[in-house]
């Protein structure tokens, strides 16, 4: 059994708003996200972790947008990796493979979706990215630069980010243990040791991180 859980618990402090809820291509940007995994076949079951007091409208986008795949609803906690602790908590005990999406990148395709759940059950672990086309430069103080980084080694990570269970759960708790704070699943992987595998994005999936996202992302989605 394969499940999803997307994270929808943020604020929203970079963009000043709550992008989750801004009405893009005729629905808000959570819709757009959930219903990319309510449509794929390849996942059996959502997890929206929501932060507290949103149930009731993240519940009301079920019936008013026909999504028909079983959901359920977690509250998020104070870091992102608390919030996709409580997802995996909430979890039927018959997955093996779950996604992780962040609920403000809606335009990714069921293709990568799949990719990353084969590539995982394979590796134990993968994340959807695409490799660095621009020139990298590191700066020590903000203001001038200190070298040039070698961009045949750099790969930008997106999300879904996807895993067995069982790794992602082993990872996020030693991270937990030693109070560390990662914003990227996946580092948590790097920290036990666990491979995880790059498959490579070959369609746009942006995430909405500032208002200069959205005529972008609103252009995908009129698209799709």
């Amino acid at each position: 059994m394969n499940a999803a859980i997307i994270v929808a618990a943020g604020k929203g402090v970079r963009m000043g708003t709550d992008k989750l809820w801004l009405e893009i291509a005729g629905r808000p940007v959570a819709a757009h996200t959930w219903k990319i995994f309510n449509d794929a076949k390849c996942v059996d079951e959502v997890i929206l972790v929501v932060r507290e007091g949103m149930q009731k409208s993240f519940a009301e986008l079920a019936p008013r947008f026909s999504f028909q795949k079983t959901f359920k609803l977690v509250i998020g906690g104070t870091e992102r990796q608390d919030s996709v602790w409580n997802g995996l908590e909430a979890l039927s005990p018959k997955t093996e493979i779950v996604a992780i999406q962040d609920a403000a990148r809606p335009c990714t395709s069921e293709a990568l979706i799949e990719a990353t759940i084969e590539a995982a059950r394979e590796a134990g672990a993968a994340v959807a990215a695409q490799a660095v086309t621009d020139t990298i430069k590191e700066t020590a103080d903000g203001i001038t630069i200190s070298r040039t980084l070698d961009r045949a080694r750099l790969w930008s990570v997106q999300t879904p980010q996807t895993f067995r269970v069982e790794i992602i759960r082993r990872a996020i708790s030693a991270a937990r243990q030693k109070n560390l704070i990662f914003t990227d699943d996946t580092a948590a992987c790097e920290l036990i040791g666990q491979p995880v595998r790059l498959v490579a994005s070959t369609t746009p999936n942006p995430k909405i991180t500032v208002p200069g996202d959205l005529p972008l992302i609103e252009a995908l989605l009129k698209g799709s």
